[in-house]
């Protein structure tokens, strides 16, 4: 018997990179305007969450709101499906928001999350290098949503301790060669190598000038500065949508 595809033989296969979207749909939190056409290629799991208070039952607070949940769900997928994404839909009631999240990206084997902010459209993207590790997850996925699209990608590398900036220029030119193997048109992909001493700032304000940024989870900070923080503290430092790639799930 032949043994069923993993997610990361379907995404080969079909190109698709898969991409959680948390939303925490009962408290008004709704698909932001752009989404659905910055996910347009992407398998996405939509995921609508409810934080419960702990002497509540996840099966009470189901039968209480599920069917309110679902259809908001609904209509989210709808318009992701319109725009020629492939749509999961999962609504959860938990005692902990981020524990869920993380169940879910392991689960679905998601390459990225989403953490949702509007865009009037998606012409350029910020893509955010950090070191070797996780180099070719983030490469999957902007090769997965934007090598089809008419989309200009910039690849920012902050050199760090030892690393001169020539080294992040071949850093940055051997990312855009893999770009190009996988279908992305060279005059699409710029670089840019600035040393920072601080690049989480500096990755803030270059970030302003473009649609969506692309960050991956192999750099701590990145991490902690996207979901360490209130979301609306993140809106006010990337005014478009972030996707943040995720690191690599352990072998068992």
């Amino acid at each position: 018997m032949t043994a069923a595809p993993t997610d990361d033989e379907e995404q080969s296969a079909t190109g698709r990179p898969a991409v959680l979207v948390p939303l925490a749909v009962l408290e008004g939190e709704s698909l932001p305007n752009g989404t659905a056409e910055l996910l347009a290629n992407a398998r996405v799991v939509l995921l609508g969450y409810h934080v419960i208070p702990e002497q509540t039952a996840a099966e009470q607070a189901r039968e209480q709101f599920g069917e309110t949940g679902m259809a908001k769900l609904d209509e989210f997928a709808a318009e992701l499906a319109a725009a020629g994404a492939d749509v999961e839909t999962r609504l959860v009631f938990t005692h902990d928001e981020a524990a869920t999240i993380d169940r879910l990206i392991y689960e679905h084997d998601c390459l990225a999350v989403l953490v949702p902010n509007s865009t009037p459209q998606v012409s350029s993207v910020f893509v955010a290098l950090r070191g070797t590790v996780g180099i070719e997850r983030n490469t999957r996925l902007v090769v997965g949503l934007f090598a089809d699209a008419d989309v200009d990608v910039t690849l920012y590398h902050a050199p760090g301790d030892g690393e001169s900036p020539d080294d992040g220029e071949s850093f940055l030119n051997g990312v855009k060669s893999d770009l190009v193997e996988r279908g992305i048109a060279p005059d699409r992909i710029a670089t840019l190598v600035e040393d920072a001493s601080v690049p989480i700032d500096l990755i803030a304000a270059r970030a302003e000038s473009y649609d969506a940024v692309v960050m991956g989870e192999t750099d701590p900070s990145v991490t902690t500065f996207v979901f360490g923080m209130p979301s609306k503290q993140v809106a006010e430092r990337f005014l478009g949508p972030v996707l943040v790639v995720q690191r690599a799930r352990p072998e068992e």
